[in-house]
């Protein structure tokens, strides 16, 4: 009798549980999904690119062939159009741009959002030379081009821009300028790291770890520090921080 009761009892506890997590994953699947395509996939991907490089000297055997198939492409045209777009992903517009949205979102009081937005954009800059003096790769060598003094692993041209959309993107979400950041932002983070492997001064690999690494770095600030709050947690915090000013 008391083995039955103990079994109905276990029974009941558990019908009760899987309802909560039916009900759980109801509400949490869009977290689950960025942690496992935001983070998880890109991070590892890095990995597997970073060990590959650690073990192996030069290019890897398919970032070979693609840099040489770029190469076939070559025009004095496309020369002038790279040599003039490739800095737009750092100094020349991704730098820039972050020192306004910060300056916007610092007058129009985001500290959330200003916070996410510093530490993911401003960050990156730590990671990518932290991880340049690690790996110690040098630059492809297949054809004449001026020399680069930095190292080459991940791509700080491909992170860069990979972050700043990225870090847009997020903050931008659950606005109608969700699509256009996508849109423009993909053809940005595209463009610039053809512009990379055009010059010659980046392996293909260089690029996909530095897209990986600024992915991955992006969302996992996301679920650290939350920029997008509902109404109700933006109010609270606003009171919070009125208080603290008085």
């Amino acid at each position: 009798m008391m083995h039955k009761r103990l079994n109905l009892r276990l029974g009941e506890r558990l019908t009760s549980f899987a309802q909560f997590l039916k009900q759980w994953f109801r509400y949490r699947w869009e977290a689950f999904l960025l942690i496992g395509l935001g983070f998880y996939l890109p991070l590892t991907i890095f990995v597997l690119l970073a060990v590959q490089i650690w073990r192996l000297e030069g290019g890897l055997g398919w970032d070979v062939v693609i840099l040489n198939a770029i190469y076939q492409t070559h025009r004095p045209a496309l020369d002038t159009f790279a040599t003039a777009v490739t800095n737009l992903g750092t100094i020349w517009g991704v730098l820039p741009a972050s020192i306004a949205i910060s300056l916007g979102l610092l007058y129009v009081k985001r500290w959330r959002s200003l916070t996410y937005f510093f530490i993911t954009a401003f960050g990156e800059i730590l990671i990518n030379r932290g991880a340049k003096l690690w790996f110690h790769r040098v630059r492809p060598a297949l054809w004449d081009r001026p020399p680069v003094a930095e190292f080459s692993f991940p791509s700080g041209h491909a992170m860069s821009s990979m972050v700043f959309i990225a870090a847009l993107l997020i903050l931008t979400w659950k606005t109608r300028w969700r699509n256009w950041v996508l849109l423009f932002g993909s053809i940005f983070v595209i463009t610039i790291g053809w512009t990379r492997l055009y010059l010659g001064v980046h392996y293909p690999s260089d690029i996909l770890a530095g897209w990986m690494m600024a992915i991955a770095w992006a969302v996992s600030m996301r679920s650290v520090i939350k920029p997008q709050l509902s109404r109700s947690v933006a109010r609270d915090e606003a009171i919070v921080l009125e208080e603290a000013e008085k």
